[in-house]
């Protein structure tokens, strides 16, 4: 059997907007304040779907689809989730952008992608809600980008299927209406990293973006979370370029103030092609506004297990356009403290919090 019969094949599955929570509403008894997060949660095998391209043979290309496999396992993102839970559960964000939200899912006996995989393994989001609803949290899915989505045979006698997802949650509370989300839209952008492998042929890396429309005290604005590409041999800043302007000419084509949200891979120093698009089209960082301009979001060893923090980077942002006002922004996740009990930190990424005032345009 040749691998490329049931290589890569993937599941190309347009991007999903989940229905918008028109009717659920959250209190801001301080006024027309919001608070957002943005939390890139590391699918913890970055290292083992790069290697997975460059298999030489059938035996080689199903030795490493486990690897990927085991890589979940040995990453725990249930006890990662607990300690992002923690963070969520300290700063009470209303929305939380959420990148690399995994859903993890098996198919036996393996076939690769002819019989489509539907038993789930590991599901990032619900874990994450799980241990937020343990702690007294109650968040709900507003709508969901489904991105690079991919099914192979493993060595471990089943395929894995790997679904990578932007995530927008909404923090739901009983209290007075004072919050309404809708136009729930999903898009995938229309550049993407591209690679060829002598085992699987042509492969894709999707990437994309989730919005939903947000009415607060009757004023609205827009909240975006995506995930640029970061790691494509060929020309990664060109296509990150072309991404933030499907963004542009995409959910951020609207007169309604935006807060766009995620990991940019596009650093904030000045070097980052992406960011400096976006920031000449009127984008402004919380972060530098917030005076925490030159904080690192980025990044720790694959295995999560580091001692010490590996951050060099920051290319993790809230960023704004339109009447807003920064209260306050803060890293999360960073801290030695907040790695879990077996020494393991949240993320490689850091999560970024920030609190907003959204003004009347009028004053």
């Amino acid at each position: 059997m040749k691998v490329h019969a049931l290589a890569i094949a993937l599941l190309v599955a347009s991007a999903v907007a989940m229905p918008a929570l028109a009717q659920h509403r959250v209190p801001f008894p301080d006024g027309r304040t919001v608070t957002v997060m943005s939390w890139n949660v590391s699918n913890g095998v970055d290292a083992e779907l790069a290697a997975v391209p460059s298999a030489a043979n059938l035996p080689d290309l199903l030795q490493k689809v486990a690897a990927v496999y085991q890589g979940y396992v040995a990453r725990n993102f249930p006890d990662r989730a607990a300690a992002i839970a923690d963070q969520v559960a300290a700063h009470r964000p209303d929305l939380i952008g959420l990148q690399e939200a995994v859903l993890v899912r098996t198919q036996s006996p393996p076939d690769g992608p002819s019989t489509p995989a539907t038993m789930v393994a590991l599901d990032y989001v619900q874990i994450l809600l799980d241990a937020l609803a343990t702690r007294g949290q109650r968040y709900e899915v507003v709508v969901q980008s489904i991105n690079f989505d991919a099914e192979l045979p493993s060595a471990l006698g089943f395929d894995v299927r790997h679904t990578d997802r932007d995530v927008i949650l909404a923090r739901i509370d009983s209290r007075a209406p004072d919050l309404a989300f809708t136009n729930a839209q999903a898009g995938i952008f229309s550049a993407n990293c591209a690679v060829t492998s002598a085992t699987l042929g042509p492969t894709t890396f999707r990437r994309g973006w989730a919005s939903i429309d947000v009415k607060l005290r009757q004023q609205t604005f827009r909240f975006i979370s995506t995930h640029l590409e970061g790691a494509c041999l060929q020309a990664t800043a060109a296509i990150q370029q072309a991404q933030a302007f499907d963004l542009l000419g995409g959910p951020a084509a609207t007169t309604l103030p935006l807060v766009l949200v995620g990991d940019l891979n596009s650093a904030g120093d000045g070097t980052g092609a992406a960011y400096n698009k976006l920031t000449a089209a009127g984008f402004t960082d919380a972060a530098v506004v917030a005076g925490i301009g030159n904080s690192l979001t980025c990044c720790q060893a694959p295995d999560l297990s580091n001692p010490t923090s590996l951050f060099d980077r920051r290319i993790d942002f809230v960023l704004l356009r339109g009447p807003f006002k920064v209260l306050g922004t803060q890293l999360v996740g960073e801290q030695a403290a907040d790695r879990t009990a077996t020494g393991r930190w949240p993320s490689d990424h850091a999560g970024v919090v920030t609190r907003l005032g959204l003004a009347h345009p009028s004053h």
